[in-house]
């Protein structure tokens, strides 16, 4: 087996953490700081342009040592060399998992059933470099002559949440071409794209590896009759481009085989974006920026390789999700960016951190018996304090957080990144500290409240504190620090998959609804319907009574 499995829970260092977190799963974080004046500076990994805190952990060095020993014992190093080298990680669909070699140099070796895939990549990307550079230049123009103005991605899943999330955090970088993303096959959405567009300006890339996808051919399909109306069908070759394995159904859809980009089935679709799936990317900021994103990855690439395990940041992160999951029982991990630009970056995180890991079966294919997964959600900051902390703050549950912040603004202004910033660091700082009784009373006695009002209102204004959170600080948002902050959360994935003794790399999960639907589509035009629970056959028969 390509991968070692070990039921971590069965492992000596398991058990000592278990015995280890009944000792200290009272303490509290500000005693730990108060007995220790370099805490903060023991939990810190700094690593090029990013300041990694994770001194705000309910944690002891103890801790640390026994998630390391657990790394150590489940056979991670193994694991990840099996990761680079391209063996068949994914052993449940018979694939490498190749997302590194995307973004690995030109030099590099790296072997798919003996062939050495690097030459195969730089061609690609080369082929993506040339046509992004005739796109923006000018060289490649519509039917009518007129340069493009627009570009359209059709896509779902990782062949949109990638692309989508990093255009929108590229924002800053962009060139004049406007893009759009259609994922939904809710029609209402494909048609509301089209009232912004020009079909004469209007450059679509299906993204869809069969080429079968039933979202992405029903929008595609939509937006070709919507172009055809106005274009011929000898026009949609200038229009219309493809990333996808199946030739011969791109070009029955009338794209020309020189505008297909080529996939490889070692490369997942939620980790796609760093492949030609990317080339709404590149399109939208340029090559070297889409090059540079993909520099930042590979840089970090070789960190989470080459760096010892105490000091590696995926690694570490990864362990402390593993501590609040499987031994504080907590439930869901919060993903908080202080910054607009990353609005979608929860989001893209969602796809890639649930549909990975969310697996009950172990890769021996036994039922596992403890928490695998973790529910992952968020909203930049400063928004989301004005949302959801309130939960955070006094709610009842444990959920572990990563702030995520930038030290320097794209746009300069300094009055406004520092109040973003204070916010960042205040909020780590209260979910730390909470707010004793004694520090409320002395609030309203100094807003001269009286007794009755600070008797009935201490309850309601008492933080407990003690919430564990990451503060991940970077210099700035630039193409390559995305690639970098991707690339670790992608590396965190894999460790938690090797800790639970899962495989990360199917999805089997999506198959079933897709299947399911299949068949209730065929029910709508039959009297008769297909074989449902009493739910789902009077649900079908009220819908089809008002469509």
């Amino acid at each position: 087996m390509a991968l070692p499995t070990i039921n971590p829970t069965k492992t000596k260092s398991w058990n000592a953490l278990n015995a280890h977190f009944n000792s200290v799963k009272d303490l509290q974080m500000k005693d730990l700081f108060a007995q220790d004046s370099n805490r903060a500076d023991k939990f810190t990994l700094k690593w090029e342009d990013f300041y990694v805190d994770f001194s705000k952990n309910r944690i002891t060095e103890e801790t640390l040592k026994l998630l390391l020993d657990l790394a150590e014992e489940v056979g991670l190093k193994e694991a990840i060399n099996s990761y680079y080298s391209g063996e068949e990680i994914n052993e449940t669909e018979g694939r490498a998992v190749l997302h590194t070699a995307l973004r690995a140099p030109k030099t590099e070796s790296v072997l798919v059933d003996g062939k050495n895939v690097i030459p195969e990549i730089y061609e690609v990307k080369e082929k993506i470099e040339k046509f992004t550079k005739e796109i923006v230049d000018g060289k490649l123009k519509g039917y009518t002559g007129k340069d493009f103005t627009d570009v359209v991605n059709i896509g779902i899943g990782g062949s949109d949440l990638g692309p989508a999330m990093v255009v929108e955090s590229l924002q800053y970088y962009k060139n004049h071409l406007t893009t759009h993303f259609v994922s939904n096959v809710d029609g209402d959405h494909v048609n509301e794209v089209i009232k912004k567009l020009n079909p004469e300006t209007t450059l679509f890339v299906i993204v869809s590896k069969t080429f079968t996808t039933q979202e992405t051919l029903s929008n595609a399909n939509t937006l070709r009759e919507w172009f055809l109306k106005h274009g011929t069908k000898n026009d949609i070759a200038k229009h219309f481009v493809a990333v996808s394995t199946n030739i011969e159904k791109v070009k029955g859809f009338g794209i020309d085989p020189n505008n297909i980009f080529p996939m490889w089935n070692w490369v997942g679709g939620r980790f796609s974006l760093w492949s030609a799936v990317g080339l709404t990317v590149s399109l939208a900021v340029g090559y070297s920026n889409f090059e540079s994103l993909l520099n930042g990855a590979h840089k970090m690439d070789t960190h989470f390789k080459t760096q010892d395990f105490d000091t590696n940041i995926p690694v570490i992160l990864a362990l402390l999700s593993v501590w609040y999951n499987n031994f504080f029982q907590a439930e869901s991990e919060a993903v908080i960016a202080y910054s607009q630009y990353l609005n979608q970056f929860a989001t893209y995180l969602q796809q890639g951190i649930m549909e990975s890991n969310g697996k009950s079966v172990d890769r021996a294919g036994n039922a596992v018996n403890y928490q695998t997964g973790t529910l992952i959600w968020g909203e930049p900051g400063t928004n989301s304090q004005h949302a959801f902390f309130q939960l955070i703050h006094q709610g009842t549950k444990l959920i572990p957080a990563d702030f995520i912040g930038f030290a320097k603004s794209l746009h300069g202004n300094k009055e406004h990144q520092d109040k973003l910033m204070s916010n960042y660091l205040a909020q780590t700082e209260a979910l730390l500290n909470g707010k004793t009784a004694h520090e409320v009373i002395n609030e309203l006695e100094k807003q001269n409240a009286s007794e009755d009002t600070i008797k009935k209102q201490l309850p309601f204004k008492i933080f407990a504190g003690n919430k564990p959170t990451n503060s991940i600080f970077i210099e700035k948002l630039t193409p390559e620090s995305l690639g970098k902050l991707i690339a670790m959360y992608e590396h965190k994935i894999f460790v938690q998959g090797v800790v639970w003794n899962i495989f990360s790399y199917d999805q089997f999960g999506v198959e079933l609804g897709k299947q399911l639907a299949n068949n209730i589509l065929k029910d709508f035009e039959n009297k008769n319907s297909s074989n449902h629970d009493a739910s789902t056959e009077r649900l079908l028969e009220y819908y089809k009574s008002k469509r």
